[in-house]
This record gives C-alpha cells, sequence and structure tokens, in this order.
C-alpha cells in the first residue's frame, strides 16, 4: 500500500512538472507571437555593420612596399603583387596589385601583418555582381572608399538590430521605422 501511494506521488509529481515546462514554452511561444515583425527594407535602410566589420579591403597604393607580407600570411596566398627591381636606388617599386574578392575568404591576415598598414577593412559587404570577373579589384578600384551608410541621405542607418534587450526596439508597422534608444 505504501508503494503504491509512493508511486502515485512520484506519478503526480513528474506529471506537474511537465505541465510546467508545457506552460514555459507556451509562454516563449506566445511571447513571439505578439512581437511586431523586425524586417530590414533592405534597399531604404542598412543594418551599420560592427567596428571590427571585415568587409572589402582598401588598399593605399603609395603607402605599400611591396614586400608581400600579404600573400605570405594569406592561407589562400591570393593577393597579386607585381613589381620590379630598381637597381639604382636598389627598392622594389609597386607596379600592380589586386585582390579577386570571388576568392577571398576575408579573414583580415593581410591586414594585420601589412607592415606600412596600406591595408584596412571597410565595412562594405555588397559586392555582388553578374560577372565573377567583376570582383577581381586592381588597385584603382581597391583604393576607392565606400560611402559610409551613415553619411548617405538616402538610406536610414539601423544600429545594432541583433543582441539587444526586449523592449528596446519596436517593430515595422506601416509608417514607421525601427528606432533604437540609447
Amino acid at each position: 500500500m505504501f508503494s503504491l501511494l509512493n508511486g502515485l506521488r512520484n506519478y503526480s509529481e513528474q506529471a506537474i512538472q511537465a505541465a510546467k515546462y508545457i506552460g514555459q514554452g507556451f509562454s516563449v511561444t506566445t511571447d513571439h507571437m505578439n512581437r511586431s515583425p523586425m524586417t530590414i527594407q533592405y534597399p531604404y535602410e542598412k543594418l551599420i555593420p560592427s567596428e571590427r566589420f571585415r568587409g572589402r579591403i582598401h588598399f593605399e597604393f603609395d603607402k605599400c612596399i611591396a614586400c608581400e607580407v600579404c600573400v605570405r600570411v594569406c592561407p589562400i596566398n591570393l593577393p597579386v603583387v607585381d613589381w620590379e627591381l630598381k637597381k639604382d636606388l636598389r627598392k622594389k617599386q609597386l607596379k600592380n596589385y589586386s585582390i579577386d574578392f570571388g576568392i577571398c575568404i576575408f579573414c583580415g591576415n593581410c591586414v594585420e601583418y601589412c607592415p606600412t598598414n596600406c591595408l584596412s577593412m571597410t565595412e562594405e559587404y555588397e559586392l555582388s555582381t553578374y560577372d565573377r570577373h567583376d570582383l577581381n579589384y586592381d588597385q584603382i578600384a581597391l583604393g576607392r572608399l565606400p560611402t559610409p551608410a551613415v553619411l548617405d541621405p538616402m538610406i536610414q542607418p539601423i544600429w545594432n538590430l541583433n543582441y539587444l534587450p526586449k523592449g528596446l526596439m519596436e517593430g515595422h508597422s506601416n509608417s514607421r521605422t525601427i528606432t533604437h534608444f540609447e
């Protein structure tokens, strides 16, 4: 008789625990159902990348000494450095520098190990093209700095959509945009 009551008590405790877990899951589901959509209207609104975002590489031709450290530290030997030796100055002179962003893995090693800091990462992440050969940037294309999304008057910048505590953002309705309160 005592074992029957003990078994019944254990069963009821397990049933209550299971009901509690189901209730917690249901509360999470209803919480997500009651939130407004967090959609970004892409061409007109852009996420601002974080400070250490690794986007397209910017190259400064005048600073480069053609040491080829960027090629040696690149996991795929990607940057193509063309130079010629000036015998009278006993120095290398850079002729051409190019990076193919169709192959680049954006690891940032070239930027980190460059002794003259002629390479830097930008916040540009829109590199899509219809022809893969257009992703091969020479020193002229690498030298152009992108327009920051914060300064573009046609774009509504959105700061840190991810990882914000609940209550700091409002979702989209017909005419409102995402609001961030700092």
